[in-house]
Order: C-alpha cells, then sequence, then structure tokens
C-alpha cells in the first residue's frame, strides 16, 4: 500500500495554506493498494474524522473529507490513516516538517501537516505590503555637524573597536563614530532615489553604548543623535516625501545605567537598585536586592523586566501617554520589537491594541529568527500569527534559505523552505515580513557569500583579520546580485541592512556595524541595487502578487508573481500581468529552461532589465541562463480563474 497527500497542491488541501477562523477545508489522500481499503481516516486534531471515495486517479484511489477550522484562532494539526492489504498505515509530514509531499509511517507520525488558523479580522498595514525597507544603525549611517560625544570618539571608517583592551580593560561598547539623526536627514534624496518606502532604526533612546539595547531612558532621543523636537521633524518630513519610521523597542530588559535601575547612579532618579521603595522597583525580579537580580541571558548589565506588571504595563504601553502612544504620536509609524520570543504573548497582544488604538496602520514587527507560525519558546506555543499579536518579523527564514541556497546549491531545498514558509503564514503577514539578507545581528551578505569560513567559533582576531581574496569577493558581487534579486522578488517586504547595497562586508557585532563607506561605494552594486528596487516599485506584482513554484532543478529555481484574474493576493485591481523570476546559483554550468505556461495562457514576454522580446511558442517559454545569472521575465496572463491554480 503507498499514500500520499501533497499540502500544497490544491487538489490534496483546499484552500490552501492558513486559512481564517472557521474555514471549511477539503483535504484529501490518494491510496495506492491492491484490495479496496477497509477504513481511510484524517486524524485532525486527534478527532477521526472519516474519508470517503471520490474517484480514481493514475490508477489511485481518491478519499476526501471536510472539516471546518475551529472558532478560535491557533495552530490544528493533521494525519492520515489507512487499512488496506492487511497492513494499517499512517501519512504525515515529511521529517524535515516542511510540508508539500509528506512521508509514510507504521504508527502514528512524529510531524503532523500544520494548518494556521488566523482571526478573520488580521490586517496589516497596506503601506508596509508595497514599501522597501532600509534599516540603519544610527551610530554608523551618516554624521552631520560637531555632534556631541561620549565614550570613545573615533574616525568615520576606522574599524569599529572589539577587544575589551580597546575600551580600557572591559568590553563596553561605547565607541562612537558621530551618526546622528541630523545626518539622516541630509541623507532623505539618497534613500528616495534609492526607491525606500520605510526606514528602520536601531535603537535611538538615550543609553551609554553605541547599540543602544541598553536603555537608559524611554522617554529622551539619545543627546549624541539629537533631540526629540529633531525626530519629529525628521519623521515629519520623512512621512511628507512618502518615507515612514519604525522604531525599535527594547522591552524585555533595561539597562542597568537608566533612570529605572540606576545601579551607577547616573541618574537624577530613585532607581530600583537603589531603594526598594523606588517608583521602578515592581519592575524588576529581584533573588535577593540589591545585587543579586534577573538578567538577559546573564548580563548584569542588562537586568530583566516584569513585563506582565501593571507599573511597567501602564508606563510601556496603557497609559494616555505610554512610551509606545508617545512616539507613535511624535511621527514613528511602527515599532519592531526586540527579541519577540522572549516577551509574553500578553505583552505583545496589549502592545499591538495601543499600537491600532494610537494609529491603525502602525506597524508592530517582531524579531523571530524561526518558522513564526509554530514558534515555541520558554514552552510556550507563541501566538505571534493568529491574528492579535504581530504584524510581521524579521524574516531570517527567508535569509537562510537565500544565502544556502547561493552559497551551496539545492534549489529543491531552497524552494521547500520558502514554500513551507509560505504554506505556513497567513497572508498579511506573510507580505509584511522584512527579507532581510544581512542585519546587526549577523554577518553580512557579501561576507557569507564570498564563502567566508563559518562564524561558529571564529574568535573576534580572526573575524576583524578576514579579508576574501579578489577572486573570492568577485564571486560574492555575482552572488549577491542574486541574493538581491530573490530578495526583492520573493513574498515580502525588502529590508536592505544600510550599506548593503555600497559593497560593505563584515562578520558579526561589531563587524557587521561599521560606518557607511560614504564616497567608497560599490557604484556598480549600488546602480544594481536601484534598478532592482525600481521593477518592485513599479510592479503590483512583485509586491504583492500570487507566488508560485516553477521550473526547480539542480542550482536553478524559478517562480512567478502574478496577479490572478487581475487582483493581487489582497484583491486589489491591476493588469493581469506577471512576472517569471530565474536563477542560476551554479557558477560553472550554464542551463536552458523550457517552461510550459499553458496553464496561465502566458503571452508576451519580455525581459524585465532589457526590454528583449521573448517569443511564447504553443504556451512554452525558452531561455538561457549562464553561470550565476538570473532573469526577470514579464508576461501577460490569460487565466481568468484564480482557484484553477
Amino acid at each position: 500500500m503507498n499514500l500520499e497527500h501533497q499540502s500544497r497542491k490544491t487538489m490534496y488541501r483546499k484552500p490552501f495554506g492558513a486559512v481564517p477562523c472557521g474555514t471549511e477545508l477539503r483535504l484529501r489522500l490518494a491510496v495506492e493498494s491492491y484490495a479496496i481499503p477497509g477504513r481511510v481516516e484524517c486524524i485532525i486534531d486527534n478527532r477521526i474524522v472519516p474519508m470517503y471515495y471520490i474517484s480514481e486517479v493514475n490508477h489511485n484511489r481518491l478519499y476526501e473529507c471536510r472539516v471546518t477550522m475551529p472558532d478560535k484562532e491557533g495552530l490544528v494539526w493533521y494525519c492520515f490513516r489507512a487499512e488496506a492489504d492487511g497492513e494499517t498505515a499512517y501519512y504525515g509530514n515529511n521529517s524535515e516538517f516542511l510540508g508539500g509531499v509528506g512521508s509514510m509511517y507504521p504508527d502514528k507520525p512524529p510531524v503532523m501537516f500544520q494548518i494556521t488558523v488566523y482571526d478573520r479580522d488580521f490586517k496589516t498595514p497596506q503601506w508596509l505590503w508595497d514599501a522597501v525597507v532600509y534599516q540603519i544603525f544610527p551610530d554608523r549611517f551618516n554624521r552631520a555637524g560637531d555632534t556631541p560625544f561620549h565614550g570613545i570618539r573615533r574616525s568615520w571608517g576606522e574599524q569599529p573597536f572589539y577587544r575589551a583592551e580597546q575600551f580600557g580593560g572591559e568590553y563596553t561598547a561605547d565607541d562612537f563614530f558621530g551618526g546622528n539623526l541630523e545626518g539622516i536627514r541630509q541623507k532623505l534624496t539618497y534613500l528616495k532615489e534609492l526607491g525606500v518606502g520605510a526606514v528602520y532604526l536601531n535603537p535611538i533612546f538615550k543609553s551609554q553604548s553605541n547599540h543602544r539595547y541598553n536603555t537608559g531612558d524611554y522617554e529622551t532621543i539619545d543627546p549624541l543623535l539629537g533631540t526629540n523636537e529633531e525626530f519629529a521633524a525628521l519623521a515629519n518630513e520623512f512621512k511628507e516625501n512618502g518615507i515612514r519610521l519604525i522604531l525599535d523597542g527594547v522591552f524585555s530588559h533595561t539597562g542597568d545605567d537608566s533612570r529605572y535601575f540606576n545601579k551607577w547612579g547616573n541618574y537624577d532618579s530613585v532607581g530600583a537598585y537603589q531603594s526598594q521603595d523606588s517608583p521602578y522597583y515592581n519592575w524588576y525580579a529581584f533573588r535577593k536586592w540589591p545585587d543579586d537580580y534577573e538578567s538577559w541571558w546573564g548580563f548584569t548589565t542588562l537586568p530583566n523586566t516584569h513585563e506582565m506588571h501593571p507599573d511597567y504595563l501602564n508606563y510601556i504601553i496603557k497609559d494616555d501617554n505610554s512610551i509606545i502612544r508617545r512616539w507613535i504620536k511624535a511621527g514613528a509609524s511602527g515599532w519592531r520589537l526586540d527579541v519577540a520570543d522572549e516577551l509574553p504573548d500578553e505583552f505583545i497582544k496589549e502592545l499591538r491594541s495601543a499600537v491600532k488604538d494610537q494609529d491603525p496602520e502602525a506597524a508592530v514587527i517582531g524579531e523571530v529568527w524561526e518558522d513564526a507560525s509554530h514558534k515555541v519558546s520558554y514552552g510556550c506555543q507563541r501566538e505571534f500569527f493568529w491574528g492579535k499579536s504581530l504584524d510581521a518579523v524579521m524574516n531570517y527564514v527567508t535569509r537562510g534559505a537565500v544565502l544556502d541556497y547561493l552559497v551551496y546549491g539545492n534549489a529543491h531545498r531552497f524552494m521547500r523552505r520558502i514554500s513551507s514558509m509560505v504554506e505556513n503564514y497567513p497572508k498579511p503577514a506573510l507580505y509584511t515580513s522584512l527579507n532581510l539578507i544581512s542585519s546587526h545581528d549577523v554577518p553580512r551578505a557579501l561576507t557569507v557569500l564570498s564563502g567566508a569560513p563559518s562564524v561558529d567559533g571564529m574568535s573576534r582576531e580572526r573575524q576583524a583579520n578576514y579579508v576574501p581574496s579578489q577572486r573570492d569577493r568577485e564571486l560574492a558581487l555575482k552572488r549577491m546580485a542574486l541574493a538581491v534579486v530573490l530578495q526583492v522578488t520573493l513574498p515580502g517586504a525588502p529590508c536592505i541592512y544600510y550599506g548593503d547595497e555600497a559593497g560593505a562586508e563584515g562578520y558579526t557585532d561589531p563587524f557587521n556595524r561599521g560606518c557607511y563607506p560614504w564616497g567608497g561605494e560599490n557604484l556598480s552594486l549600488l546602480d544594481f541595487h536601484k534598478r532592482i528596487i525600481k521593477l518592485y516599485n513599479e510592479n503590483i506584482c512583485l509586491r504583492t502578487g500570487y507566488f508560485e513554484p516553477l521550473n526547480v532543478y539542480e542550482d536553478v529555481t524559478t517562480y512567478l508573481r502574478s496577479m490572478r484574474g487581475g487582483r493581487d493576493v489582497f484583491g486589489r485591481e491591476g493588469e493581469s500581468k506577471g512576472v517569471i523570476v530565474a536563477v542560476n546559483a551554479s557558477a560553472e554550468k550554464s542551463v536552458g529552461l523550457s517552461m510550459g505556461l499553458g496553464r496561465y495562457r502566458a503571452e508576451n514576454a519580455s525581459d524585465m532589465l532589457t526590454g528583449e522580446k521573448l517569443g511564447i511558442h504553443d504556451y512554452k517559454l525558452d531561455i538561457e541562463l549562464g553561470p550565476l545569472s538570473f532573469r526577470l521575465i514579464s508576461v501577460d496572463l490569460g487565466m481568468n480563474d484564480p482557484t484553477d491554480i
């Protein structure tokens, strides 16, 4: 007996992917057996649902059941069981837990198929569906004027300090290069020319460090960056020019050097470390006051907060002028939540409620490194994408898939990873999650793409001194072009980490946080970013069009972003067009592809970068892909019924 179910084919599961509460699903199982099966069942959330024979397909008997999803959001898990030819077999998810084609098991599968069920009212900001996001580490983007300094003053472009002795014996991360809000404002024209629609700022509140993840005062812009008034003016000017600002919220901990904890007495407040009568005492978890307290990952400079304590909730979220609300009032268009998987779900839901109450179009984005639809942290199933928590995440899933594919090949593995995310994420979350290939927490994409040794177990000294050979750098630049194409054309909002477009390199913190190389940009790479982003901004099907894999072969992947029946995934109208994305990650082989496009009734194909007209004959398109090359091909689509796919 053989069984088959493919969770990404509508013949087997319809509708595809994550669904709103109360949706009716049709599930099917194909059974190949000599005898008529005695029993075929779907086991869904430990409930047994009988399946009924409907037809024969390719010598397999096809069985079907219909199930209605719960009225409450959450995850639903299912598998199948069949009895035939004297045996009982089960069919569940594959061992990679990536959905699609599953596997047979002799007993109940250890991994089940997932259905994400989300709130019917789940909506995400429309501007984020269409935006290219640009991430800025404020101290390192651009310096304007004679800014004030504390800590160690550095010259623009020097390598960031990375040894404790460089800081005087203890690693304090207080070397500053002087990037500031005025410097960002002066690059408004640059950001507009790049095609940016939103800027995500790493923390900008008062702090003693250059990264500012040890918040000293949530109410005050760090004086090294500017003033509260300058922030409001910046947000207003940027919004008038079509660019929104997203702030970084660090709420799982504060700095020990803060007005709230005040361990070193540098603030004119009574901090929790100084007195148990402090108004902030209940924010923290003291095992034995004052020196024994819970801290973030054991770093005593980062005392953990009691996020759900009423005093903290009121200050951060609930008060009329809470931190969340006051900065949206000042012009921010959303929050990115640091270590979202270390914040309680109830805290995030309260925060989302306050954000949306203040501005229904403001965004809530979480730092989550894994598939956020089924993330488990601290023993709890997280509710990130159930419709009442996050709008989106920093998309490290896409980053891992893209960079692994370009360095190691294996287009099938790449497409399985991407397709699993597309299947598991609700559309409102999928199309707003930030597609990054670099960030302040991971090595720069260009360094990874050079074939640099893995950072695991690598000393900071070795990271500091790593320089790719000329050959490896040239290879990295070719791969980088492919990475940008994938970053911009896969579902989600492209998120460019400052300097990536200019050829910045570097391993992990602090080497990934170097100064933007003004005057030393790789102009070819910068121009390439502008061209690809321009295509993104001009084509709705690249922003919110449907995603479907096409040919996948060895190191070659192709997929279609399309308007079905002239509508995108959110029902917005546009021309019935599609874009075929074809990428060859092989550094040696050229590949000829013949793509059958009959199901789309495709015609009038053209290369989007060169304008070259490409012939489609009998709905078949033939193209050539050289080593480390790509094609972006625009096609007119004749299909009318989006349910056909």
